[in-house]
């Protein structure tokens, strides 16, 4: 079958990544949707059951930090675009390990880009036609105050933890070979993302899972910490707006306009869960434990999204309270699905976080 576009999703068994994925190979039945995934803990095709056997789709299994698969891959299904969301995104495992943040983020992200521009280069329409899309964070841009003040996409980097520095880097690479090269770029920086399939070592699936099986609920510090959440589906369809009508060299920030406070997000939670489980209400109120604050925890994040809501049209579709009642029923609707993955390493990590604390 001939296809419009080929276009190489990475990460797309993750989180973020499968509703890209799941949204593009449906939406567009005449692209050929090539998904790389290297299947780490957080990656997993049971998130694609549905789509696994479209015709459009293809699952790739390999690292985006091996240079020759990633430029044969662009060479074999002759990719003429690249979203690219593989990622190691979780930051207490940054301060853990920062030097396997260091080789996905920044390495892989290189691998990517120079694979892409040596390909493009070698065709007679170069990077007519091409793009490459480079999915990032609100964290690269450091914590704001407790003010009116919002991130945008003129706020200067500034960041805090492992994993923020090394999508700074990224941010930065993906910017230079735009400017040096005329590699066609557009980065975008997201507020966190909630929603279904998502790994639980954040914070909602977490707590969701907790609450339910009893477990203590780990507040870093008074949870007085304030995060701009932005329901995953909603974010699927902002890059699929802006792969599309984007301006390349630009970047768009992606957000909410939903702040939250940890403590209130965790109350909210327990409210929905303990009602969904037919608990009394307020019953998981007792599992909170207040524990040690992380190193290098900004205080707050908070996306402004005004430009592009202006330039492109694109704007949330649920409100929090509305998108967090769909989550939770999803979590507790799909305990196969969570069960199957809260072992192992998972379960490991967890015990050694929070151990001692």
């Amino acid at each position: 079958m001939e296809y419009q576009r080929s276009i190489l999703i990475t990460g797309g068994a993750g989180f973020i990544g499968s509703h890209v994925v799941r949204l593009f190979v449906q939406k567009y039945p005449h692209y050929h949707i090539i998904n790389l995934d290297k299947l780490t803990y957080a990656g997993n095709l049971a998130n694609l059951k549905d789509v696994e056997q479209a015709q459009n789709y293809t699952f790739v299994k390999g690292d985006i930090c091996d240079f020759d698969l990633v430029f044969a891959l662009m060479q074999q299904h002759k990719i003429d675009g690249v979203i690219h969301l593989a990622a190691e995104s979780h930051v207490d495992r940054s301060i853990k390990d920062p030097f396997t943040f260091a080789r996905t983020n920044v390495m892989g992200t290189l691998s990517l880009l120079q694979a892409a521009k040596l390909y493009w280069e070698s065709l007679p329409e170069r990077y007519e036609g091409k793009l490459f899309y480079h999915i990032s964070t609100d964290e690269v841009y450091g914590a704001l105050a407790m003010n009116k003040e919002l991130f945008r996409e003129d706020t200067p980097y500034n960041p805090h933890s492992p994993y923020s520095a090394s999508k700074a880097s990224s941010d930065h690479f993906v910017r230079a070979y735009h400017d040096t090269y005329g590699v066609p770029t557009i980065v975008t920086n997201c507020s966190n993302n909630y929603g279904p399939y998502q790994f639980p070592e954040k914070l909602i699936p977490l707590f969701i899972n907790n609450i339910r099986h009893r477990k203590p609920l780990p507040v870093y510090g008074k949870g007085e910490n304030v995060r701009d959440w932005l329901y995953v589906e909603d974010h699927a369809r902002a890059i699929d707006t802006i792969f599309h009508k984007g301006k390349v060299a630009d970047t768009y920030n992606i957000g909410g306009f939903n702040e939250w406070k940890n403590i209130d997000i965790v109350k909210l939670l327990i409210k929905v869960v303990d009602r969904q489980l037919g608990n009394k209400e307020g019953a998981s109120l007792d599992l909170i434990t207040y524990v040690t604050d992380r190193a290098g925890h900004d205080l707050r994040y908070a996306i402004d999204s005004t430009k592009l809501q202006q330039e492109l049209g694109w704007e949330p579709s649920l409100q929090f309270e509305e998108g967090i009642e769909k989550t939770v029923r999803w979590y507790l609707d799909n305990q196969e699905w969570l069960d199957n993955i809260t072992s192992g390493d998972y379960q490991h990590f967890y015990e050694e976080m929070y151990k001692n604390r």
